[in-house]
């Protein structure tokens, strides 16, 4: 955050992601496994309840910060005195410094359930989301692509333990910078969005990687982030590829291993790594 910016109060309510709990086999037997956790933490700003999200609760304030960050119903991080979180009464409250949400009726009056997992949410409409976004992405090395596919290998450490999650990644080149895993992917986004805005980072160096579709959501939420490239090792949908056509941003889908599918942004990549075969 830059030195003048005034942090927001937040609480440090994280909770682990995986629970112990016993299955019974294909022989009738006992066995130990953990599954993802999953709670609800209902959203109140200003004491106005905005949504219930579906989520692993591991970092509930970054979660919150995204959302309203994405959702557009916060401008500035500098808005927002305070983030608490309390499991108890399952519910996240922020409070701004003027206690005034601009056009926030409006905002919440055109909203569309989108086909993120657990029913993610997209406020106002589509189209004017992204009227003002034009990225530049950077030229992006098909040897980086392949090396940060291998270094993603060694995440995804609640998909490994319990399962049923999406993780989601914001990489600089190879490197990976942060990395989130949740119930749905739009949840992962917004932890990451959260994250970005406390740092004050930029996001047009950046590229965001996720395990889940690369719908219209997912597209929306890295361009408003400033984020130029989307990968994932997942499918594409139409609204999703439109949305990269018009902000100009990479689309790479179905990326494992030495396999992957440019559907934005072919003109971007340097092939300097192709398959033997």
């Amino acid at each position: 955050m830059k030195p003048d910016t005034p942090a927001p109060q937040m609480t440090d309510a994280g909770l682990e992601a995986a629970l112990p709990v016993t299955a019974y086999d294909e022989h009738g037997r006992p066995v130990s496994r953990d599954i993802a956790a999953e709670r609800p933490l209902t959203l109140y700003l200003d004491r106005r309840e905005i949504v219930t999200l579906m989520t692993l609760g591991t970092q509930p304030e970054l979660l919150v910060l995204g959302y309203l960050r994405n959702q557009g119903l916060v401008r500035q991080l500098s808005d927002i005195a305070a983030v608490q979180v309390d499991w108890e009464v399952e519910a996240a409250a922020v409070t701004t410094r003027s206690g005034k949400t601009d056009a926030l009726d409006e905002k919440l009056h055109h909203r569309v359930v989108t086909t993120g997992c657990g029913q993610g949410t997209v406020f106002g409409r589509l189209q004017e989301n992204l009227r003002q976004i034009r990225l530049t992405p950077p030229p992006l090395r098909q040897s980086t692509l392949y090396e940060l596919l291998g270094n993603l290998r060694h995440h995804n450490e609640v998909y490994k333990q319990a399962g049923a999650v999406h993780g989601c990644a914001l990489c600089r080149g190879s490197d990976i910078l942060f990395f989130c895993e949740d119930v749905g992917r739009h949840n992962a986004v917004d932890a990451i969005a959260g994250y970005m805005w406390l740092q004050d980072m930029e996001g047009g160096d950046k590229l965001f990687y996720t395990t889940g579709r690369l719908t219209s959501e997912m597209v929306i939420k890295a361009a408003q982030m400033g984020i130029p490239a989307l990968l994932s090792r997942s499918g594409v949908t139409q609204m999703g590829l439109e949305m990269a056509r018009r902000t100009g941003m990479i689309l790479i889908s179905r990326a494992k291993g030495k396999h992957f599918l440019v559907y934005n942004g072919h003109e971007r990549l340097i092939y300097d790594a192709r398959p033997r075969h």
